[in-house]
């Protein structure tokens, strides 16, 4: 017989089963805070969400809707130093503005704990237990409730300076903020005009497009050089013929070691003119080579690759050595009784054992690359060349945008590269997870 197939019943929302169900004390709760909890002579829990309440209405009748309406509007009366005249500061209302509506979103989700705290009492009165003493609760905030207690001051800090600063940054790419427009002028709301000055033609567009095109073949690049050349090195290591492995395993560690920039001011060191390698070559009867000059294209990119991949390497390495110890040897054995060839049990065996193991990481590394600020920040930073506005053929839209923002005050502009590298990162990241092995065959490995 075939089975009948039925549909799940929809579950009713919260909000509406209350409303439902919901009788006079839970109603007054959600007219004013706390009185259901008074109706029901729960005076301490009651009295606390009423000052909430009166704190909360009196932040933003004092403050906060004001707060609002200046973030809508970022100032309408502008400064003016010579007369005296003190004006709106339109960053900071932004800010604060932001601040507002965290306060609101705080306020509304008290709001509703205190309805769902009326209701859950009414429920407890009518299955016949009685409502819980307000010491009982507080117990219950060390012992099951225990996770609330301790992320709330987590939440809080996290909620001023993360959330703040990261929206702060967003919304900066809506407005016109930078360049000559800078407090005491007044910023205004220009929608998604600079999206369109970074993609259509303008000043920044070809700009734009080069990096763009130059940072996809980075990120790709050393992404792969790095996880191959490490997983190599693994392999090579864990050979039975190789003698001491713990000592050549220490040279590539230390490397690791060492603190990036160190390295790459080393090596910036290296290259120069006056370096240990242009020495060499001057002492051997050749001339100076410009290997990160302005006119050095792609030996400046090549340099910077292979310094990449000399501070990465190790991490890959240590990471495909923990992960080849849990091979099964047994496949090695019956591909070799089956004729596999090396390579053959190498791509067959190892490399999609490996790549399945470690594909979160392998898109972090991509990530990583995609955003690396200091290998050409070190190596070749402050370098404007024709046909690049304020960049260099080695910079990566995050040194664009660094040096858009924070050298030569495009601080909208700045924000806008900052989420178009957000979308594109997400994005790739998103659909190659969802498409990897990792993500749809989780129990192959298992």
């Amino acid at each position: 017989m075939k089975k009948i197939k039925t549909k799940p019943k929809k579950q009713t929302p919260v909000l509406v089963k209350i409303l439902k169900e919901g009788n006079k004390n839970v109603f007054a709760s959600a007219l004013c805070m706390g009185a259901g909890q008074l109706m029901y002579r729960q005076w301490a829990k009651g009295l606390l969400f009423l000052l909430a309440q009166i704190g909360l209405v009196a932040f933003f009748v004092l403050y906060g809707a004001g707060a609002i309406a200046g973030f809508f509007t970022l100032g309408s009366v502008e400064a003016n130093p010579w007369y005296g005249t003190e004006g709106d500061n339109s960053v900071m209302m932004l800010i604060m503005g932001i601040f507002a509506f965290i306060v609101l979103a705080v306020y509304l989700a008290i709001y509703w704990l205190n309805i769902k705290d009326a209701y859950k009492t009414q429920k407890r009165l009518e299955s016949g237990r009685a409502i819980r003493p307000f010491k009982s609760e507080l117990k219950g905030l060390l012992d099951s409730n225990f996770h609330m207690t301790a992320l709330t001051l987590p939440i809080l800090g996290v909620s001023v300076f993360c959330v703040i600063p990261i929206i702060f940054m967003m919304l900066i790419a809506f407005t016109n903020y930078g360049g000559n427009i800078i407090p005491p002028e007044l910023v205004d709301w220009v929608g998604l005009s600079n999206f369109g000055r970074i993609v259509t033609l303008s000043q920044f567009a070809p700009t734009f497009f080069k990096i763009l095109g130059w940072n996809f073949t980075w990120a790709i690049a050393s992404t792969a050089l790095n996880y191959f050349a490490g997983l190599g090195l693994a392999l090579l290591y864990n050979k039975k013929c190789v003698k001491g492995k713990a000592f050549w395993r220490l040279f590539p560690i230390l490397a690791y070691a060492v603190p990036g920039f160190i390295t790459l001011l080393a090596f910036r060191f290296m290259f120069s003119y006056g370096g240990p390698i242009n020495q060499m070559i001057v002492d051997g009867g050749g001339t100076a080579i410009g290997f990160l000059g302005i006119d050095a294209k792609w030996s400046s990119r090549i340099i910077g690759l292979f310094v990449n991949a000399w501070l990465t390497i190790p991490s890959s390495m240590l990471l495909a050595t923990g992960i080849l110890s849990n091979m099964n040897n047994d496949l090695y054995e019956a591909a070799r009784i089956d004729g596999a060839s090396p390579f053959k049990q190498f791509t067959k065996i190892t490399l999609p054992f490996v790549v399945f193991a470690t594909t979160p990481v392998l898109i972090g590394q991509f990530i990583a690359n995609f955003n690396n600020f200091g290998i050409f920040y070190f190596l070749r930073g402050g370098l404007y060349m024709d046909g690049y506005f304020l960049a260099s053929d080695t910079d990566l839209l995050i040194n664009w945008l660094f040096n858009l923002s924070i050298d030569n005050n495009y601080y909208s502009i700045g924000a806008t590269i900052s989420i178009i590298i957000f979308i594109i990162t997400s994005v790739i990241s998103i659909a190659v997870y969802k498409s990897s092995a990792s993500y749809k065959q989780e129990d192959t490995y298992k």
